[in-house]
């Protein structure tokens, strides 16, 4: 009995470790399903945060009843569909009816319905590919990649990205001012010199695995590839200011664990590249942003507007770089916007950029951080993000 207890334990591990979704090594068991390092913060949240983790209950509850009486992959795919989506919708309009800049809810609901989907009994029985399929589509779904839709008939189309509260070991109510700039800026339509321009969101993982299998060029690409946008701006919470970040580098060198407590074993002595679905990631050792950087910088607000060139390379250390030229057949470390996933997503993006449109505006905005949860100055973040994106419409 004990052989085919492990066994099933190691199936579960292996499909959820290539999800991104867990760690053996620090994970709890419910049935024979390891429970994400992420899924294992739900009950603190719950207890220390009831009006933000059990606000969006009802579709949690709904997600959870309805897969019990599940059969089969058909219906399960189609339960997944149905509320990855309808959990979008839900935040969408619990944040725009409180109006309380808060993007934790969408956070924690859909770690609620990821534990209900793996320890489903249906789950439970079907292939471990059937499995990977159905949590990356919740995951997806759930992000916003099905609402992205250019329908206010503005003049440029804008494409924005921001990412899940993380480090939540040490604030387990930490929220991320770029989660809060998307949805505040989500179908909004923003206005400059009589160019208009309506803004479409998606909300990306903290978590390296995800960036390994291919979930910003997936989420991205159609995009970049088809000319169907104007700008893609991807977002993140940074330093004391907001940063608009000009030589993003190709290595992990942050050591810092994503939130599923994975540390890449980088360093600045040892920058490790990422992968893309199984192989090194391939590129330049820096790439540039291409935004209209002079009139973003007027972007008016409490914080400063910074056009960040700082870099690290192995043989120069840390500098200003001047030119790409100058600084891409250098060995990276980190680029102006580090070496964790800030960086990573801004170079994948422009990565994109350069093998399907070349005259793309794409770039990261860093914006000031926060601890924990401060709602007067994510207000003040987001109305300054808003200024700095509509003053950038004003040259695309």
């Amino acid at each position: 009995m004990l052989k085919i207890v492990n066994k099933i334990k190691i199936k579960t591990c292996v499909v959820a470790i290539s999800l991104g979704l867990s760690l053996c090594a620090n994970s709890a068991v419910i049935n024979h399903v390891e429970l994400t390092v992420e899924e294992l913060r739900i009950d603190k949240a719950l207890k220390s945060l009831p009006n933000v983790a059990f606000r969006l209950s009802a579709r949690v509850d709904d997600f959870a009843s309805q897969l019990n009486k599940a059969t089969n992959y058909t219906v399960l795919t189609q339960l997944v569909i149905r509320h990855g989506k309808g959990l979008w919708l839900d935040q969408k309009k619990s944040f725009n009816q409180l109006n309380d800049f808060d993007d934790r809810p969408l956070y924690w609901a859909r770690l609620q319905m990821s534990k209900a989907l793996r320890t489903a009994k249906a789950f439970g029985e079907l292939f471990p590919n059937q499995q990977r399929k159905l949590l990356w589509t919740f995951e997806l779904l759930s992000r916003g990649q099905k609402d992205v839709k250019f329908d206010k008939k503005a003049d440029k189309k804008i494409l924005l990205t921001g990412f899940d509260p993380f480090f939540l070991d040490r604030h387990i109510d930490q929220s991320n001012p770029s989660g809060v700039v998307a949805l505040s800026l989500d179908d909004l339509v923003v206005s400059i010199e009589g160019q208009t321009a309506e803004i479409e969101v998606l909300i990306v993982p903290v978590r390296f695995a995800d960036f390994d299998q291919g979930m910003i060029e997936e989420l991205l690409a159609p995009y970049i590839q088809n000319k169907s946008v104007d700008m893609v701006l991807t977002i993140s919470m940074g330093r004391e200011n907001f940063d608009l970040e000009r030589f993003p580098a190709l290595r992990r060198s942050a050591n810092a664990p994503d939130n599923l407590n994975v540390l890449t074993g980088a360093t600045k002595n040892n920058p490790i590249v990422p992968k893309l679905n199984n192989s090194a990631l391939q590129g330049p050792e820096f790439v540039e942003f291409s935004l209209p950087i002079s009139s973003m910088l007027k972007g008016a607000g409490k914080y400063q507007v910074n056009d960040n060139r700082t870099i690290s390379t192995l043989s120069g250390g840390t500098f200003n770089g001047k030119a790409l030229s100058d600084i891409v057949k250098q060995t990276s470390v980190s680029g102006s916007g580090g070496g964790y996933l800030s960086n990573e997503i801004s170079y994948r993006s422009i990565l994109l950029r350069d093998q399907y449109n070349l005259t793309l505006p794409v770039g990261h905005i860093h914006t000031p951080k926060i601890k924990a949860f401060d709602q007067q100055a994510l207000m003040n973040i987001v109305n300054q993000a808003k200024s700095i994106i509509t003053q950038g419409v004003a040259d695309l």
